[in-house]
């Protein structure tokens, strides 16, 4: 199959490195740097090189804030059979742009990322199939995905949003205000070292990337939790209430069994 794929990011990088050996596949940035470190696969930067190619699919790995722009861009020099996706964590506007695309469509999300997993060993991260696409491309993902030893769940849009907003934002606000209380420590312990790698890990993110995620329709209810949690645990603290911090503690470890 010819692949295209869009942006020569981290991940864009990590799905030609994947698919080059199994299919011809090509890299589309318009900076000449990106395509500096990508190997065994066409790289190009113009859209005649595209049109030429003539792909059989296309995967949008540019960061969030450029999906759209990316994909408006390719799409006059596409084949009218190809297949274009996406793997953006961020779903915003796309369901309703694929709609008016004209074009067949897969969305996915490898909820995974060069930041936190190792990427030689996935077996415990977890990848999305938008179940509102195309059956052959899902099943090229579903594959791909199988052979990475993801594990796989399909979802539709408005499902993967939710999903989101509960599995990424809930983490993401609880590390921001880590951070923004935290003080150096000259000898921190092993739980805030950790805290302190997760931090600065998370904070190098692309922050268009953080803000979306965050501003999710679903994800100020998330937030709303966070601070009814802390003010019951506030209350236990100051009233020094052993007994309530007993069912607290039996409370929330039942969650995470």
């Amino acid at each position: 199959m010819r692949i295209l794929i869009l942006g020569a990011g981290k991940m864009g990088s990590f799905f030609t490195d994947i698919l080059s050996f199994q299919h011809e596949t090509a890299v589309f940035d318009v900076n000449p740097h990106q395509l500096r470190f990508v190997y065994n696969t066409y790289r190009f930067t113009t859209l005649e090189e595209i049109k030429e190619f003539e792909p059989e699919l296309v995967i949008n790995a540019a960061t969030v804030k450029y999906t759209l722009e990316a994909f408006r861009q390719v799409l006059p020099v596409l084949p009218k059979d190809c297949i274009i996706s996406d793997i953006a964590s961020v779903k915003t506007g796309l369901k309703k742009f694929y709609e008016e695309s004209g074009f067949r469509y897969v969305s996915t999300h490898p909820m995974f990322g060069p930041t936190f997993a190792s990427l030689s060993n996935l077996n415990t991260e977890n990848a999305i199939i938008i179940s509102e696409g195309d059956h052959l491309g899902k099943i090229f993902f579903k594959d791909l995905y199988q052979t990475m030893k993801l594990n796989i769940f399909e979802y539709t849009f408005d499902e993967h949003d939710e999903t989101v907003a509960y599995s990424l934002s809930i983490p993401f606000v609880s590390t921001f205000v880590f951070a923004a209380v935290m003080k150096h420590q000259e000898a921190p312990g092993t739980t805030f070292k950790k805290h302190m790698a997760i931090a600065k890990g998370l904070l190098s993110e692309d922050d268009y990337l953080l803000q979306e995620i965050l501003f999710n329709p679903r994800t100020p209810g998330q937030v709303e939790n966070i601070r009814l949690e802390l003010k019951q645990l506030l209350e236990i603290i100051n009233n020094k209430d052993a007994e309530g911090m007993k069912k607290y503690l039996t409370k929330i470890r039942e969650k995470i069994k």
